[in-house]
């Protein structure tokens, strides 16, 4: 029978995505493995393989078509001996990708699970129409369902399911919640996240353009990346607790060890080898400050603090229409150079949007650095699930008093944000007093 294709899952967070394009058309033979599509979520454009052979039976989304949610049929490919008319879009199953954070929070699994998965284990998994075996018993329900059933203690079993083929999907969980429907047998430890706050409603878009008359603008419709943004940085501020500490950091000694660094790179192809960066060194130091503080490299999650054996830096970088940070993994055991090196890889495809969920999902901190537009300090806003974000400002030249003499030396401001759920005040100002002692006598970042 004809087998349905689905938008694929490209990342755990994933709701939906744009259909780039079609290298397939209508009536093409396929074979496994073959590129059929490219897709573009907020972060990146990732191909399509078909898992099947046959034929392009139906194109049911096409080609430039954005907000296509996950799971829904694309396209049919038909078996041996089938005819298109053959091809009915049968009803989607449930996304393979849990709901957006701005629903629920992750699983603690889900940043594990996602690495362990290869790119393309989740695009297969996601490619095609296939119910879930039932074994007499099971209760058919979708993981977002299922997850927020355990949260809130109740029994999905109990729940009369109102989706496609009576599956339990959100709503039906949601509706039981408020309707007394009996709690599952004591499997949670702890209450459910039930008070997580509610993200408030803005101000409607009707509201808003009675504020300025017509003609005296343009409607510029925001992209899939904007969307995202603005989705995130509101939940991050409504539902992370944030909490901000800033110092002033000497950077002379940082500036000559760099520029000493940079000199002894040997020429490849009449070219360095590396030329490492100040935030290069940054993250070097970010990542020692984790291992001096380990209890800092922390997520918060409510069932558990996950404590993180590597110091994962995310580093902030901007792109067309927004930005994406791209996670420098194990920082704490690389090199200057290497460090150096795998950034200009990571920004390079992060702008081509050729990153994988993989390399910008995860961390617990991040590095946004405006710097370079000449900006003395700021506070930047936590990226969840990241328990903190460290605001890097520009090295300035100030006056500063040094044994009793004013002398002049370069200061960099930063400001630490912090999720106070996972890291305390006084922890939060351990890891910047590590960092400052990094940045100030950078050539413990050699050893």
């Amino acid at each position: 029978m004809p087998t349905n294709i689905l938008m694929p899952a490209l990342s755990p967070t994933m709701e939906e995505g744009k259909l780039a394009k079609w290298l397939k058309k209508e009536g093409d033979a396929v074979k496994s493995g073959d590129v059929i599509a490219e897709i573009e979520t907020d972060k990146a454009t990732m191909e399509v393989e078909a898992v099947d052979e046959g034929t392009v039976g139906q194109i049911l989304v096409p080609a430039g078509t954005e907000g296509v949610k996950v799971n829904a049929v694309i396209a049919v490919l038909l078996g041996e001996g089938e005819s298109a008319g053959a091809a009915t879009p049968k009803p989607p199953a449930p996304a393979a990708a849990p709901a957006s954070t701005a629903e629920a929070p992750p699983l603690p699994a889900a940043p594990a699970a996602a690495s362990a998965a290869p790119p393309g284990a989740i695009m297969r998994a996601a490619m095609h129409d296939t119910p879930p075996a039932n074994g007499g018993d099971r209760v058919f329900a979708s993981p977002l369902a299922r997850r927020l059933a355990k949260e809130a203690g109740i029994d999905v079993a109990a729940v009369k399911g109102s989706g496609p083929q009576g599956r339990v999907v959100k709503a039906d969980i949601e509706a039981a919640g408020t309707g007394g429907v009996s709690a599952a047998p004591a499997k949670q430890a702890s209450p459910p996240a039930a008070g997580t706050p509610a993200i408030a409603s803005a101000m409607s878009d009707e509201l808003i353009l009675k504020y300025y008359a017509p003609g005296t603008y343009d409607v510029v419709p925001h992209d899939s990346i904007r969307k995202v943004i603005a989705r995130r940085l509101t939940q991050s501020k409504q539902t992370v607790p944030h909490f901000y500490l800033t110092v002033d950091t000497e950077i002379d000694a940082l500036l000559a060890l760099r520029a000493e660094i940079n000199a002894a790179a040997p020429e490849v192809d009449g070219k360095p080898k590396w030329r490492v960066s100040v935030n290069d060194m940054i993250i070097k130091a970010m990542a020692g400050a984790l291992v001096a503080v380990p209890e800092a490299n922390a997520t918060w999650t409510e069932g558990g603090m996950l404590r993180h054996h590597h110091a994962d830096i995310g580093v902030a970088v901007a792109i067309e229409g927004g930005l994406i940070t791209p996670v420098v993994r194990n920082a704490d055991g690389k090199t200057l150079s290497d460090i150096s090196n795998e950034m200009k890889d990571l920004a390079k495809r992060a702008r081509d949007r050729k990153l994988t969920p993989e390399e910008y999902q995860g961390g617990a901190t991040s590095i946004s650095n405006l710097g370079m537009y000449g900006v003395r300090d700021f506070a930047a806003v936590i990226n969840p699930p990241q328990s903190s974000i460290l605001a890097v400002g520009a090295g300035v030249e100030r006056p500063i008093v040094r044994q009793g003499e004013i002398v002049v030396a370069t200061i960099m401001t930063v400001t630490l944000s912090t999720d106070h759920r996972a890291v305390d005040g006084a922890l939060a100002a351990e890891l910047l007093k590590a960092f400052k002692r990094l940045i100030e006598k950078p050539t413990a970042m050699l050893l």
